[in-house]
């Protein structure tokens, strides 16, 4: 059963007051999460849900694409595992006036099943909602996505991009903890998920404490921020965030996007190699590999190279887009023997 109290004693993120046109340059030098109150006041579909959920509903139809739409269809709110750490909802592909139809449904039936569509791509699915539902993120070039359903429960989670969310209709509620707190959040499987994020175990609504006790000490760093229509909230990279849609009707948008060269490669990537290579070496070897990992990777300074000429240090000096190329075709074919 949900605690509601235990959430509301949590600490409030962190509010600020900004026009627009500074969101930019803000979440450049930002280094924790904070919430801005109307940012996006002034969005079509939000002015449409303040008409209702109907009428917010009716406008995502009149602006979406004709193709099926994929949708997570759960008994319970809270899309997870089941018993046997397979997922309990599963995915089917409707038409949008189908999906929405089955949410208008719910409203008014407490046994329907709760329908989900997550992470859609905002330019692909809709016409029009990309370009008239933006943020000025300066020459960023973010992902767009909108999240559709009626009430959910996401487990706590994070991603590797920097996020803005936008609540857009209905209502949303964000636990948010630091980077630092992942050992305390019992994080699930990495490659078994409910939508490719490694999530946390513990249902942050009613965490039993006895069976994860170190919790407790995530809590005393968790912050809570609950969303109305036109509020967002941005959540820097990697921190885990536990998402609710609180009303019957929930839709929220939001852009995710990374400050570093696109050549980079994917850090997650490099956790997956280093599983495959070398955690389960011998304690010795493993030791071995850990002091190089920091040498070259994690307290790199200027002694990994003042001995080579410049010219000759290759992956060894600062990346560019033509040695990140050289590193991936070397691991690329490494990985295919």
């Amino acid at each position: 059963m949900a605690d509601a109290a235990l959430l509301e004693r949590l600490p409030r993120v962190a509010e600020e007051k900004m026009a627009p046109d500074a969101l930019a340059q803000r979440v450049t030098c930002a280094t924790g999460p904070f919430v801005v109150r109307g940012l996006a006041a002034d969005w079509p579909l939000v002015e449409a849900g303040r008409r209702g959920a109907g009428v917010a509903r009716d406008w995502l139809a009149a602006h979406a694409r004709n193709r099926a739409f994929p949708a997570s269809i759960g008994a319970d709110d809270r899309l997870f595992y089941d018993a046997a750490m397979a997922m309990n909802f599963r995915m089917e592909m409707a038409p949008l006036p189908q999906w929405l139809a089955a949410m208008a449904a719910a409203e008014t039936d407490p046994a329907a099943p709760t329908v989900y569509l997550s992470s859609i791509d905002m330019g692909d699915y809709f016409t029009g909602l990309a370009e008239s539902h933006a943020l000025p993120l300066g020459a960023r070039q973010p992902i767009a996505s909108i999240w559709i359903g009626n009430r959910t429960c996401i487990a706590a989670h994070n991603d590797i991009p920097e996020n803005i969310a936008v609540c857009a209709v209905g209502r949303r509620r964000f636990t948010l903890f630091p980077p630092d707190q992942f050992a305390n959040l019992y994080l699930g499987p990495l490659e078994n998920t409910p939508a490719g994020r490694q999530v946390s175990m513990v249902d942050v609504r009613a965490p039993d404490l006895a069976r994860y006790p170190r919790f407790a000490e995530a809590l005393r760093h968790a912050q809570v921020a609950e969303l109305e229509p036109g509020d967002a909230i941005f959540v820097p990279s990697l921190w885990w965030h536990h998402v609710e849609g609180l009303a019957a009707f929930n839709v929220l948008i939001n852009f995710w996007w990374r400050d570093v060269p696109r050549w980079l490669g994917n850090p997650e990537d490099a956790l997956l190699h280093a599983i495959l290579a070398v955690r389960d070496l011998p304690p010795q070897q493993r030791a071995q590999w850990q002091a190089l990992f920091d040498h070259h990777v994690f307290a790199a300074d200027d002694m990994v190279t003042a001995h080579l000429p410049d010219g000759a240090r290759g992956i060894l000096a600062p990346l560019d887009a033509t040695t990140a190329g050289q590193i991936k075709a070397r691991l690329l074919r490494g990985l295919s023997r």
